[in-house]
């Protein structure tokens, strides 16, 4: 079976790579300063908390590769992803406003992974990871992915990876939920309670991913 779920999630990201990198626009990080006034409010805050559908810290983003947070744009502006928040902001982005604000993300503080112990899992927890072959998808250590559409996630706040988990689990909620046919594949899997392990676990992780005060507001900041 995991071998099987190996072999899938490898063919998978073979057909649809070279689609999704022809597609993207080159970005400009320093464009993308100009273009993150509706990113700061919450990504831009230290331990910010999301309320809905549950209260979460919102994702860390800074140091995030610049084609997931593309990919991740896109399925808001899509409804593939269906928090409303976060589709009203991805509404408005052209594919360059997009790729913009990803490469400001992805240049913005990142940490040094050098020398990080990693840490080893529990007989629990490696039983999970190797039923759900997480390593398959997001590399070593969690901080590699083998396709740059896909996220880093060692060291993501293990309340929103929770949250993030259990929605690819969520099905005719036109408000909650995240269609993705790997991620719901391998999310529906595992037990709530699961899941919940395999969160703290990455989220105890070293990892490039911060959340990075922004200095200050600019007035007159908006998107291009």
């Amino acid at each position: 079976m995991i071998k099987t779920l190996t072999t899938v999630l490898a063919l998978t990201v073979a057909s649809v790579t070279p689609v999704a990198q022809a597609q993207q626009s080159k970005g400009d990080a320093k464009a993308g300063e100009g273009k993150i006034a509706m990113c700061i409010g919450c990504h831009g805050i230290q331990g910010y908390q999301a309320s809905f559908p549950e209260v979460y810290k919102v994702p860390k983003i800074s140091g995030q590769g610049a084609p997931y947070i593309v990919a991740a744009l896109q399925a808001y502006q899509k409804g593939e992803r269906k928090h409303p928040t976060m589709r009203g902001i991805a509404d408005p982005l052209t594919e360059q406003d997009m790729a913009d604000v990803a490469a400001y993300y992805a240049e913005h503080g990142v940490a040094k992974a050098a020398d990080a112990k990693v840490r080893e899992p529990s007989t629990q927890v490696a039983a999970l990871l190797q039923k759900g072959a997480c390593v398959s998808c997001h590399g070593q250590g969690f901080s590699k992915p083998i396709d740059p559409s896909y996220p880093k996630v060692a060291g993501q706040y293990a309340d929103y990876l929770y949250s993030a988990l259990k929605s690819y689990k969520t099905e005719g909620n036109p408000h909650i939920g995240r269609s993705n046919g790997v991620m719901a594949g391998i999310a529906k899997q595992f037990t709530n309670s699961e899941l919940k392990v395999l969160a703290n676990y990455i989220g105890s992780l070293d990892g490039e991913l911060q959340t990075l005060p922004q200095p200050h507001f600019r007035l007159g900041q908006k998107s291009q």
